[in-house]
């Protein structure tokens, strides 16, 4: 798959492929925009739009506008088998294309997006506390294809919904109950069902982004630190997954095929990361994916770690390095504190060196920024070249710096 898929699916054509999708299900289509690209070369192209489609009212007296979100994906086998998907083949390209929540690697999207589906499953699994009454549903987070976060609430209680695809929702729940059972402050799983969606508990506390944004109390590195202490060491014997640092080459080419201007220095900057931390054995429990928004605070202390989804095997410094990186990234966006939030970000990197090697870890955050360099271009920022090279110079700063 190459730069046409993105062309395909975010370009002039893309405009004939919703038209097509949105008219087979008896709407037209006013306007659209893309909201996020996951481009992955050689393997599928996936987008998220954010349309407005026309459809007739009831009766057929008039008509009325509608903000939708659609998804479409090339390269992605078996989507055209799924209900309610459209496929449009043109003998070189099979695309698939839904109105959200039909998302065809989501099956449980859809319940998880009904009121009273969702009433019905809490009460099904032993959660009546919020089953009673009406539910109001909040989308939190939707990664076409990948995954969901839904907020399901009554006035009296609340609790998350995560949709993942089916093969992988009991990994997920068996690694809440495992951090959950060893006293980690990780959301309690409340339930499953086999078509991938897992109930979770909410968590005491504020996000630490929102202390990071505004300047509030912080954990000392050494809070955070102890925190990863409390890691069971169960968690090593999890499978294993490649850190954002070790797929460093994956992303470059990412940039690369979005960017071709940068892809010469995507790749140059991943060859450096991958020969700094070569040969270093992932053998320490890890939470696998440690940034701000992944933290709880109340006034300043730790009370809580979200997402465990990628807890297993790894390096101590992948984590601190996430965090350290996630920070120097916020820096880079508009209407927030850059010089405050680049010492901060260095404030961390030299607290975690008592902990983990200096060369390591500034390897490492070099490796995360440059997947976070993908960012811009997978959420349709208006000047993403620009924010692009922003964040690859921000790999270049620590890959000639050390942290302490």
């Amino acid at each position: 798959m190459g730069q046409n898929d993105l062309d395909l699916l975010t370009g002039d054509d893309a405009t004939e492929l919703l038209s097509t999708a949105v008219s087979t299900a008896g709407g037209e289509l006013v306007d659209w925009s893309v909201r996020q690209v996951d481009h992955r070369p050689g393997r599928s192209t996936t987008v998220a739009y954010r349309a407005r489609v026309r459809w007739a009212t009831a009766g057929g007296d008039g008509a009325s506008v509608r903000t939708e979100t659609l998804g479409a994906s090339l390269g992605r086998p078996g989507d055209q088998q799924v209900p309610g998907v459209l496929t449009l083949d043109d003998g070189e390209h099979a695309v698939a294309v839904w109105r959200f929540p039909g998302d065809p690697a989501l099956p449980a999207l859809a319940t998880a997006y009904d009121p009273e589906a969702v009433a019905t499953l809490l009460g099904d699994l032993g959660v009546p506390e919020v089953a009673r009454g009406p539910v109001t549903l909040r989308v939190r987070a939707y990664r076409p294809t990948r995954r969901a976060v839904i907020e399901a609430s009554t006035p009296g209680a609340r609790v998350f919904l995560k949709v993942v695809r089916p093969d992988k929702v009991d990994d997920l729940y068996e690694r809440h109950a495992l951090l959950a059972g060893a006293g980690l402050p990780v959301p309690k799983p409340l339930g499953r069902n086999a078509d991938g969606l897992l109930v979770i508990a909410p968590l005491a506390g504020e996000s630490m982004r929102h202390a990071v944004r505004d300047g509030g109390l912080l954990p000392g590195a050494d809070e955070i630190v102890a925190t990863l202490d409390r890691l069971p060491a169960a968690v090593a014997e999890l499978p294993l997954r490649t850190s954002w640092s070790e797929n460093a080459g994956h992303y470059a080419l990412v940039i690369g095929a979005a960017m071709p201007t940068e892809a010469a220095r995507a790749l140059q900057l991943a060859d450096v990361v991958r020969n700094r931390i070569a040969g270093l054995v992932a053998d320490q429990p890890t939470h696998g994916d440690l940034y701000e928004a992944q933290v709880m605070l109340d006034a300043g202390r730790v009370t809580g770690l979200l997402d465990v989804d990628s807890a297993g095997p790894g390096r101590r410094a992948d984590d601190l390095a996430c965090l350290v990186a996630h920070i120097e990234t916020l820096s880079l966006l508009r209407g927030w504190d850059t010089v405050r939030l680049q010492e901060l970000a260095r404030g961390y990197a030299a607290g975690f060196c008592t902990t983990v090697d200096p060369i390591e870890l500034s390897a490492r955050v070099a490796g995360v920024l440059l997947s976070l360099a993908t960012g811009p271009h997978r959420v349709q920022e208006a000047d993403w070249p620009a924010q692009t090279s922003r964040r690859l110079d921000a790999v270049e700063r620590w890959l000639g710096s050390r942290p302490d």
